[in-house]
C-alpha cells in the first residue's frame, strides 16, 4: 500500500545518507593528512558526525521503506533526543553569550576586549591550558595576524588607529592600549621605560610573529567575542533546523503508525 509519510521519510533519509558519505570521507582524510593540532582536533568530531548521520539515516530509510517497525522506533527515539538536545543547546547558547562586549577607545577605530566581561563558563574553557593550546594553534595556522603584518606595512600610527580590526586581531595581534608601547608596525611595538601598566598582557607581548599576544588575556577575550557572535548566529540557525526536525519527526510518527497498521493486517487470507 502506498504511504506518503513513509515515502517522505525514506526520501529525506536517503538524501541525509548521501550527505553523510562526503562528511565521513572528509573525517577519514583529515585523520590521515592532519599535520597540526588544529586539524587533528577536527578529525574525530567530523568522523563521529558522518557515522552518526549514516547510521540514523539508514535506520530511518530501512524502517520507513521496508516497514521495519523496530528500526523506525529507534530512529524516532534518536530524533526525539536530538530535538531535546538541540533545544537545550540553543537556550544554553543564548544564556552564555549574553555577557561581554568590546570597550570603545577614544580616537580608535577598533575596540579592546577584557576576559572578565564574559560568562564564567566561557572563561573556564579558554583558561584551560589544553583547550587554549588548541585554539592558539588554530589561530597561528589561520595566520590571523598576517594581514596586519603584510598588507599594512608602511601605515602611520594614525592610519593604524583608524583601522576596523576584528576582535581576534585586536586582542591577539597588537599589545593592549594600556601598555603605552610605541608603534613601529602593526605587529611590531617598542616597550618604553615610562610604561608602568599593571595589565599582565604587557609582559606577554612579543614581537615574534609566532608569539605576538597569543598568550594574552585580551586574545582569549577576542576569541570569546568572536565565538559569541558565531554562537548567536548558530542559535538562530538551530531554531530553523529545530522546526525542520519537528516536522520530520511528525512525519516519522505517521510512518511508524502506518507500519503498525500494515503489520497488524494479515498478509494472506485462509481459504474457506
Amino acid at each position: 500500500m502506498f504511504r506518503l509519510s513513509n515515502n517522505l521519510v525514506g526520501i529525506l533519509n536517503f538524501i541525509t545518507f548521501l550527505l553523510s558519505v562526503p562528511i565521513l570521507g572528509a573525517g577519514i582524510w583529515l585523520s590521515h593528512r592532519a599535520s597540526t593540532d588544529c586539524e587533528k582536533f577536527l578529525e574525530k568530531p567530523v568522523i563521529a558526525l558522518g557515522v552518526f548521520l549514516m547510521v540514523v539515516s539508514l535506520a530511518g530509510l530501512i524502517g520507513a521503506c521496508c516497514r521495519v517497525s523496530w528500526l523506525l522506533w529507534v530512529y524516532l527515539l534518536v530524533m526525539f533526543l536530538l530535538i531535546v538536545l538541540l533545544f537545550c543547546f540553543t537556550i544554553f547558547a543564548f544564556v552564555v553569550t549574553n555577557k561581554g562586549a568590546g570597550e570603545v577607545l577614544s580616537g580608535k577605530g577598533y575596540k579592546e576586549y577584557r576576559l572578565g566581561d564574559y560568562s564564567n563558563w566561557l572563561q573556564k574553557r579558554v583558561n584551560n591550558t589544553k583547550n587554549w593550546n588548541r585554539i592558539k594553534s588554530c589561530l597561528q595556522d589561520g595566520k590571523v595576524c598576517q594581514s596586519l603584518s603584510q598588507d599594512k606595512v608602511g601605515e602611520t600610527v594614525q592610519q593604524f588607529y583608524a583601522e576596523q580590526l576584528s576582535p581576534i586581531q585586536s586582542g591577539c595581534c597588537k599589545p593592549s592600549n594600556d601598555c603605552g608601547f610605541t608603534y613601529v608596525t602593526p605587529t611590531n611595538w617598542t616597550s618604553t621605560n615610562a610604561a608602568t601598566s599593571t595589565n599582565s598582557d604587557c609582559s606577554s607581548w612579543n614581537n615574534d610573529p609566532s608569539i605576538l599576544c597569543f598568550n594574552c588575556q585580551a586574545c582569549k577575550a577576542g576569541v570569546l567575542d568572536n565565538l559569541k557572535r558565531d554562537w548567536k548566529k548558530v542559535a538562530i540557525i538551530n531554531i530553523i533546523f529545530l522546526v525542520f526536525l519537528i516536522i520530520v519527526y511528525s512525519i516519522g510518527c505517521c510512518a511508524f503508525r502506518n507500519n503498525r497498521e500494515d503489520n497488524a493486517q494479515p498478509r494472506w487470507k485462509p481459504y474457506p
